[in-house]
């Protein structure tokens, strides 16, 4: 695990905590370490819904599936991010989404409970974990906030310029790489991928925009 500290130095959850207090943490909370070949799934739709993840290598997926079998990516968890925790902590029993490995990836798994119930040896972790998990919480909201923002718009070209405007504002630049191939993005925007590309291809006529494999630049 001690491979893995400078991905979980970086994770919010540990924020304020000490390297010498981390190992005695994973092991008072149970964490499991798990690896998934692109396309496994970690926590399916239907499990119980009391375990969230850090990811250490690799990237996963928060996606949704309607009745007709159409996918929807919520959001994209990279390295030092968790995922998970929003359905751990909502009093539901089962998860409404799956997490699927979109590559090669290793997670670290933790009983969600493990964190909010204080052990038997009183650690003082505890309370600075609840602190974190709140503030994480709170801006995961926001990203699905703007997932919302981003979908609610009527035409492909309304929603794939949102997404970048947001993106260019994360970034700090008019030229960015997305998380997304060309399925995926159209998984995200919740539109059909021939209807994006050919939308596109409209924009870079037009000189709108730049683009090659999933990097961006608004012109």
């Amino acid at each position: 695990m001690k491979k893995y500290f400078d991905v979980l130095r970086k994770c919010p959850l540990f924020n304020g905590i000490d390297d010498n207090d981390l190992t005695a943490m994973l092991g008072c909370l149970g964490a499991k370490e798990s690896e998934y070949k692109k396309g496994d799934t970690i926590l399916a739709e239907g499990n119980p819904a009391k375990y969230l993840g850090i990811v250490l290598v690799g990237k996963v997926q928060i996606e949704r599936v309607d009745y007709y079998g159409n996918r929807s990516i919520l959001t994209t968890i990279e390295p030092s991010r968790i995922f998970g925790e929003s359905f751990a902590y909502a009093g539901i029993k089962v998860l409404p989404v799956n997490v699927v490995a979109s590559e090669d990836t290793e997670v670290l798994l933790i009983d969600a409970r493990r964190i909010t119930q204080s052990c038997s040896n009183s650690c003082s972790f505890h309370s600075r974990m609840i602190f974190n998990l709140l503030n994480i919480v709170a801006r995961k909201n926001l990203v699905f906030h703007q997932k919302i923002e981003i979908t609610s718009k009527r035409s492909t070209r309304e929603k794939l310029m949102t997404y970048l405007l947001l993106e260019v504002k994360k970034s700090g630049s008019n030229t960015f790489t997305i998380p997304y191939d060309r399925q995926e993005l159209a998984d995200f925007l919740e539109v059909e991928r021939s209807g994006l590309s050919a939308e596109i291809s409209k924009m870079r006529k037009e000189k709108i925009l730049e683009c090659h494999r999933c990097t961006f630049t608004l012109l």
